[in-house]
């Protein structure tokens, strides 16, 4: 079992919101972090640096990927403001299993008691990207566990990513069971209080949408451009509060239906919070290539931030 323990993560400079489709996805598998406690910010961030040469594997969009499934990474120094990683408590983090569930499990290093965010990944899989994420948010004070509902794969071309999207799709109830098998063991861990929370982006955004619809209580649901459903009879099951973000020119989810997924929770009084960014497209939130809206990503990390807190911190 690889554990590690991060005195501070500091400015990671290249840690960022992997972007994909509704049902194609956009992020690479990214390079081995340094697990020491001395490592350094460039290898928290998953990144290499030789002779002032940084490399990164970051997400892809539709159009921007190469016939053999890679990208090339656009690296901005400004990622660190958006995604808020200064003045970050210590954390320590592992690959582990929860429940029989894999994941990676990210949490404060102290002895106290913290509310709980269930990860899910995008198509690529549990990649670092995800596990950066984790680091980011358990440094905000919550115990994160990124689920990997890909047994350990992860998908290095977007052929594979499609594949194993598609095996979840297919086969819902079990990636439910696994999530729900986690979440109703951190709620017994020693080191969490009793507050839930799921939040997932493309693919994982839909997923989130779905562990919430299921008889798994939650306290609070997020998602990032995931595949929604506007049916009433099955938003009645949602455990709100919910947090939804999108952009207005997103393709693959439609504003229209945006709005009348507002409208339909709306009218079943779940309290909930929709944003819908003004020019941007699917997958805003990836710093890769042109969708890229550094301003829209920037609120909507904010808005998640205050979110959490307000819902699972008492």
């Amino acid at each position: 079992m690889d554990s590690r323990k991060l005195g501070s993560i500091g400015i990671a400079a290249l840690l960022l919101l992997s972007g994909c489709t509704a049902f194609q996805g956009g992020d690479t598998a990214s390079p081995t972090a340094t697990a020491e406690s001395t490592a350094t910010e460039s290898e928290i961030a998953g990144t290499t640096t030789t002779a002032g040469e940084t490399t990164a594997h970051v997400g892809c969009q539709p159009g921007e990927i190469e016939k053999d499934g890679t990208c090339q990474a656009v690296v901005s120094g400004g990622n660190a403001a958006i995604f808020a990683v200064e003045n970050l408590t210590p954390i320590t983090a592992e690959r582990t299993t929860v429940d029989g569930t894999p994941g990676y499990l990210a949490r404060p290093a102290d002895d106290g008691t913290y509310p709980t965010v269930v990860l899910i990944h995008e198509w690529w899989g549990l990649n670092e990207n995800i596990e950066h994420m984790a680091d980011v948010l358990a440094g905000h004070g919550y115990v994160v566990f990124a689920v990997d509902l890909y047994d350990g794969e992860v998908a290095t071309d977007s052929a594979r990513a499609g594949e194993l999207a598609g095996d979840v799709r297919n086969d819902p109830e079990e990636a439910l069971a696994k999530m729900d098998r986690a979440v109703t063991a951190l709620r017994a861990a020693p080191y969490t209080t009793d507050r839930v929370a799921s939040l997932g982006w493309c693919f994982g955004g839909g997923q989130s949408l779905q562990l919430s619809l299921s008889d798994t209580e939650l306290n609070a649901t997020m998602i990032y451009y995931g595949s929604l459903t506007t049916d009433e009879s099955e938003l009645r099951n949602v455990d709100g509060p919910v947090l939804g973000i999108f952009g207005a020119e997103d393709d693959s989810i439609p504003v229209e239906t945006v709005r009348e997924f507002d409208r339909t929770l709306g009218e079943l009084g779940v309290e909930r919070e929709i944003h819908v960014y003004e020019g941007a497209p699917h997958a805003f939130a990836n710093p890769s290539g042109e969708r890229f809206h550094p301003e829209a990503t920037r609120d909507a990390w904010n808005e998640t931030l205050v979110f959490l807190d307000e819902n699972l911190k008492e």
